[in-house]
């Protein structure tokens, strides 16, 4: 009875598992600061995401490692059309189709050797300059087969820029899932070992929203609206849950949040001392994003939930 009358609930096509991709083909690196996850090359992620898609996870969204030794001041590696995201891309969709949907991350922080998402200028991020490197990389994504791409650069205009560009160049039916509300968080330390995407001098501040705002989260939506975004995005997710329902009450558009790794592991490390239930605090959190608002759920507990049926 209380299944029957709940207010909430949350649905394996509202998740999405994030995959970290290693350039090369037949490689696997687990994440020591995130127990269950590894980094693989595409050999070895075809099949995790064929088991995946038997468990009805149909949506995943793909983090790149350039080759050995290309990392530069402008990023370009990013937009390699033979770069591990585009190959990943490429294979993925020939072999499921319209089966799995794919989104890809955008970004230049894990190409650049300085570690910021942007080019950097006199000691800054500048924002303007940053945009050309950032189309480029939703393009060569876009032409690889991607069937989203998600700018996580936190630049003002990009994702007007890259709309435009996608639209000139035959590609308006790629969407574009905005990380509109992208804070400064201290959440995604584990992230950055797997990606390997710290910052090599100062930090994200400059471009990442400050936690105590949320006004901010809702002009930057409506920014993304108007530079023509799809979906919507907030991260972290369970620090910002106000976040989200501010979001949700301010915009019709579909709107994703980001249950993060530092999120992620905080649970698992919990888990491991005996702390905590997982099953228990995993629904919990989940079904707290989904009832704040978030219709899309990025989340790495979302294999487990589905197999353990924690749901």
């Amino acid at each position: 009875m209380r299944n029957l009358v709940a207010e909430t609930h949350i649905v394996p096509s509202q998740f999405v598992l994030p995959h970290f991709v290693l350039p090369t083909d037949g490689a696997e690196e687990p994440v020591s600061a995130m127990p269950g996850i590894a980094c693989m090359g595409v050999d070895r992620l075809l099949p995790q995401v064929e088991a995946d898609l038997a468990l009805g996870i149909r949506t995943v969204l793909l983090f790149g490692q350039p080759a050995p030794g290309t990392k530069a001041p402008d990023g370009q590696a990013a937009a390699d059309d033979e770069g591990a995201v585009q190959r990943a891309v490429a294979r993925l969709k020939d072999a499921f189709g319209d089966d799995l949907v794919v989104m890809t991350d955008v970004c230049l922080c894990a190409y650049t050797d300085h570690g910021h998402c942007g080019l950097i200028e006199g000691g800054e991020v500048d924002n303007d300059r940053s945009l050309r490197p950032l189309v480029e990389t939703a393009l060569s994504h876009a032409r690889a087969g991607a069937d989203v791409v998600a700018p996580s650069d936190m630049m003002d205009g990009r994702v007007g820029a890259i709309r435009d560009a996608l639209d000139a160049d035959g590609r308006q039916g790629v969407a574009i899932l905005a990380y509109t509300a992208k804070y400064a968080s201290a959440y995604y330390g584990p992230f950055r070992e797997a990606a390997d995407s710290a910052p090599s001098e100062g930090d994200r501040q400059g471009y990442q929203m400050d936690s105590r705002n949320v006004l901010e989260a809702i002009r930057e939506a409506e920014l993304d609206e108007q530079e023509s975004a799809d979906m919507l995005m907030v991260k972290p997710a369970l620090p910002y849950l106000d976040v989200i329902a501010a979001v949700r009450a301010a915009s019709a558009k579909p709107l994703a949040a980001y249950n993060v790794s530092g999120e992620y592991s905080a649970v698992k490390a919990a888990v491991e001392r005996g702390w905590l239930d997982e099953a228990r605090v995993v629904r919990e959190n989940l079904l707290a994003i989904a009832r704040a608002g978030a219709d899309v759920i990025i989340t790495y507990h979302c294999r487990d939930a589905l197999r353990e049926r924690w749901l």
